[in-house]
């Protein structure tokens, strides 16, 4: 698809998406930093240019003010500048797509600790510590949501499961995006909220292989939406995992840190610049290299460096190959890279999992 046709269907998504949301009463409209655009990013020679880079790796760490370590991450050996920049999927969330969409504020009489991490203080759910893979398809706003919602299940619900990223990534549609080809966190939330999420078994993630066998350079299409389940004996409808509601939490600190002491891991969108495909440990700040594009991880924690640099804990979904065994710090309280500016979570739902699950009779959440 040529760069006119592909600005074209943007443009039509984005138009079709203000629809969607103008039957609902306008609100004060919050500024986001931008999330760079998607439509701009390849670049002449992006296709021949391989993202890891002997260079970058020396500036940071000749850097004296650096805090992190970069060095050749194997999970991008092979990857080309045009493949790192496609598996950043998140795309700028329109202004009227958050014109209704509240932002939580925490009280400042909340004491919270110096440090904390979700895998600790919810060490039966070990949804938390999975570290995931995406593969060569621009999911990550779906694997964002879905990690932070499951994680949730277990947090105030007791129940350990996993849910399908491949639903949502192929059956949101033009609401969340454009599948693998990048989408709106915020979006993902909404469709947990209306459609529910499916399981991982009843519907696992397409791309469970790797880019290993002939016919996926340079990127994976997005899966057809096919509403069934793998297995035979399970009923999609029945499979179904619900949020009852979808927000932003408020770019100060103490008010992400606070959310995700009460109520388990967040769902995070920032800016990836060349430096961030070499992290390898420390606390990351940009050092060096341009501009590849937005992307979205789960948020599980904070801390304080031995060097006294505050920091949020982070997983990634790009395998334990990458970074510190598939995670990351970043400095918090400084909003790099726009780490604090677009924060987005919901909460589980009782909707559809007493059939599941059993469990006394009520009214569910809705």
């Amino acid at each position: 698809m040529d760069k006119n046709k592909k600005m074209s269907r943007t443009l039509l998504q984005q138009l079709l998406l203000f629809v969607v949301l103008s039957v609902v009463g306008p609100q004060v409209v919050r500024a986001v930093k931008p999330i760079p655009s998607s439509n701009l990013r390849i670049g002449e020679g992006d296709n021949s240019i391989r993202i890891m880079q002997e260079d970058i790796i020396d500036t940071v760490n000749k850097h004296p003010d650096a805090g992190w370590t970069a060095a050749h991450n194997p999970y991008f050996a092979n990857y080309t500048i045009a493949q790192f920049k496609h598996i950043l999927g998140v795309k700028p969330t329109p202004q009227n797509a958050l014109a209704d969409v509240p932002a939580k504020t925490y009280s400042r009489s909340l004491k919270l600790p110096k440090e904390f991490d979700a895998r600790s203080q919810w060490s039966h759910c070990s949804t938390i510590g999975n570290i995931l893979d995406q593969g060569h398809c621009g999911s990550c706003w779906a694997f964002g949501a879905v990690e932070c919602l499951q994680d949730r299940f277990c947090i105030h619900m007791n129940m350990s499961i996993s849910l399908s990223v491949n639903d949502l990534l192929a059956c949101c549609g033009f609401m969340c995006g454009d599948g693998c080809d990048g989408g709106y966190p915020i979006m993902a939330w909404r469709y947990f909220v209306q459609n529910g999420v499916v399981t991982d078994e009843c519907d696992p993630y397409f791309d469970q292989v790797g880019c290993q066998h002939p016919g996926c350079e340079p990127a994976y299409s997005t899966p057809v939406c096919e509403k069934k389940c793998k297995l035979q004996n399970q009923v999609w409808e029945e499979k179904k995992h619900f949020s009852v509601n979808a927000y932003r939490i408020n770019s100060d600190p103490h008010d992400i840190m606070s959310e995700i002491y009460k109520n388990g891991p967040v769902e995070v969108a920032f800016t990836v610049y060349e430096d961030f495909a070499h992290y390898k440990s420390g606390v990351y700040k940009h050092i060096t290299g341009g501009m590849m594009g937005g992307h979205a991880v789960k948020l599980i924690g904070w801390g304080t460096s031995d060097a006294g640099e505050d920091y949020w804990l982070l997983a990634n979904q790009w395998n334990r190959g990458w970074g510190d065994d598939g995670y990351f710090k970043i400095i918090r309280g400084k909003n790099e890279c726009g780490i604090e500016e677009d924060v987005v979570a919901g909460m589980p739902s009782t909707k559809n999992t007493v059939r599941n699950y059993g469990g006394s009779s009520g009214t569910a959440v809705v």
